[in-house]
């Protein structure tokens, strides 16, 4: 699932495809808002680990899952 967050201070936006349910995501936005942690760890769909700190954060989009697309046909 597609996954936009808007960061204080930065000119862009970070995007990040990643494996996890949206329920995770949520829940691990929900516990660096909340200050359980300091940092919004999120992990890509790759496997790389996206850090961002609490603080800064000034959205999240979570998106629904992305589908693969197959083929060159126009939809």
């Amino acid at each position: 699932m597609e996954v936009k967050i808007g960061v204080q201070h930065a000119p862009r936006e970070i995007v990040l495809e990643s494996g996890q349910s949206a329920e995770e995501v949520e829940s691990a936005i929900a516990d660096a808002l909340a200050g359980k942690s300091a940092l919004l760890s999120l992990t890509d769909d790759k496997g790389r680990k996206v850090l961002v700190p609490a603080d800064r954060i000034a959205y999240v989009e979570i998106g629904e899952p992305a589908q693969r697309r197959v083929g060159f046909g126009a939809l």
